[in-house]
């Protein structure tokens, strides 16, 4: 990232604070234990669109839920579907099984085949027997559009970028803004892309983690919402976005708390609760997918017993509850993330997308008594 990205702060670092429960070391989802993330970001060409040559705005972020062999070692996941304008590949197996067996995959919309073949070769390299003498293998691939600064055509996240992602993933701080798969993302008439947030509920409710991490790419100017207070309208200087929203938004929520597929559809459900409060509306032109997953149970490939004996919190009182706050308020969190960290892009056709101007906003955060 530029300078100028790593000058401009967090949420947190801007003394806006969301929600009530503490954040973890990071405040992203790789304070999850294990958790990985790695990014590839495509940045070339600029002027007039060539299609299939360029400017190309777009890359790939790989989400892997722990360290080992996730086809060996499956994660219980769940998915919930805000609204299904989407291209995602791998959801149906993922509804029908409760698991997820490769590294989640987050690209631009035409690239989905290409980064899922990526995910593939990545399964098999890992696994040589996949279609052999074993199973095949789900890739889980979501996608948002990257059009209005992107060469979508061209279709320039490849396989081999799939596998650059997943080899480059760590536990540690992450990129956000401008970074993989956020690289030509737009978010409330601004840009946006990747951001990440987390929550860690008390010692007296366990000490799980809730981690967030958006693909925020949707929502007009004049919706956005900030802790409360309508930015995007009172940004008077700032021309309204177009009428028809054109974006969408992936959230991936990841945890350390023993849940499986039912419950993590509840909790994934909370996802698109900390959307609605930054202002989305899920509008009919928007994707929004919640996937959420548990890294604290393991479940083999090939069992050794018919039975699996699992461990699974008790979903009632408060910790359940807890757990679901934890969902709102990181997602929440991750996009405002997304917007402070986002900065200043020109696309193809010399389409500019402007970062969130923070003086403003963090002005009117001051007016409203929110910072």
């Amino acid at each position: 990232m530029s300078g100028e990205a790593s000058r401009r702060p967090r949420a947190r670092e801007a003394g806006l604070v969301l929600g009530a429960l503490p954040v973890g070391p990071l405040n992203a989802i790789t304070d999850v234990p294990d958790v990985r993330v790695g990014h590839v970001t495509l940045v070339e060409g600029e002027g007039p669109l060539v299609p299939g040559r360029g400017p190309i705005r777009t890359g790939v972020t790989a989400i892997l839920p722990h360290g080992g062999n996730l086809f060996r070692e499956k994660v219980p996941g769940a998915l919930f579907v805000l609204n299904g304008f989407g291209k995602p590949t791998g959801v149906a197996q993922l509804d029908e099984l409760g698991v997820v067996e490769t590294p989640i995959a987050l690209t631009s919309t035409l690239c989905v085949p290409r980064v899922a073949d990526g995910l593939l070769e990545h399964a098999i390299q890992t696994n040589p027997d996949i279609g052999i003498t074993t199973s095949t293998v789900n890739p889980l691939v979501f996608e948002c559009s990257d059009a209005w600064l992107n060469d979508m055509q061209g279709r320039h996240a490849r396989a081999e970028h799939a596998l650059e992602a997943i080899r480059r993933a760590s536990s540690g701080l992450l990129e956000e803004g401008n970074a993989g798969a956020g690289t030509g993302m737009m978010l409330f008439g601004f840009k946006g892309g990747i951001g990440t947030a987390s929550r860690r509920l008390p010692t007296e409710f366990g000490g799980y983690t809730v981690g967030a991490l958006v693909l925020g790419n949707f929502g007009r100017r004049e919706q956005l919402t900030i802790a409360g207070v309508p930015v995007g309208r009172l940004l008077r200087d700032w021309p309204p976005s177009p009428e028809v929203e054109r974006g969408s938004v992936i959230v991936v929520l990841a945890t350390d708390a023993p849940l499986l597929d039912r419950a993590l559809r509840r909790l994934a459900r909370r996802g698109a609760l900390g959307l609605a409060r930054t202002g989305s509306i899920a509008g009919h032109g928007s994707g929004d997918f919640v996937l959420a997953f548990s890294n604290a149970i393991r479940i083999p490939h090939e069992p050794a017993e018919p039975v699996l004996q699992l461990p699974h919190l008790v979903e009632r009182g408060r910790l359940i509850d807890a757990l679901f706050q934890a969902a709102v308020e990181a997602t929440e969190e991750a996009v405002v993330n997304a917007l402070f960290r986002a900065e200043t892009m020109t696309g193809r056709d010399g389409h500019t997308a402007h970062a969130l101007p923070l003086d403003e906003t963090l002005e009117l955060l001051r007016r409203a008594r929110r910072l």
